[in-house]
């Protein structure tokens, strides 16, 4: 089981939002540089990955299908997310995510913007995320 960033390493996130876009089918296609000191990967590591492999495994399947149909039609999605360092860390992060649209309204990619997650938002969700991964299996 990967561990949690640790408190010295959390300056990472002083007054700083990651942020990442990616194209329709979630390929990364741009991050910010707190994106890659964060995740622990290095911009050519990321640029032309799915953004999934960022994904923790204590991820519920079905948070990410509900975030793929609001932004597929056209919506903004907020959540809270547990994502994977390359190192094996991880790291909770407020999300949200907007559609990005050409000169014809056409969605050409996504844009997604985060911050470090409460510690409150953090345990009210891990308890959730769990009774998720129960019904999931």
């Amino acid at each position: 089981m990967s561990k949690v960033i640790p408190k010295d390493k959390e300056y990472f996130f002083d007054d700083n939002v990651i942020i990442s876009q990616t194209d329709i089918k979630g390929i990364i296609t741009y991050g910010n540089r707190v994106f890659f000191q964060v995740s622990g990967y290095k911009k050519d590591e990321l640029i032309g990955q799915s953004h999934n492999i960022l994904r923790h495994p204590d991820m519920p399947k079905e948070v990410f299908k509900k975030m793929w149909k609001a932004i597929q039609s056209g919506q903004a999605w907020n959540g809270l997310i547990k994502n994977l360092r390359k190192d094996g860390l991880y790291y909770w992060v407020e999300t949200e995510i907007l559609p990005v649209r050409d000169n014809n309204d056409e969605i050409i990619g996504y844009i997604a913007a985060r911050k470090a997650a409460s510690r409150k938002d953090i345990q009210e969700h891990e308890e959730i995320y769990q009774k998720m991964l129960e019904t999931q299996k």
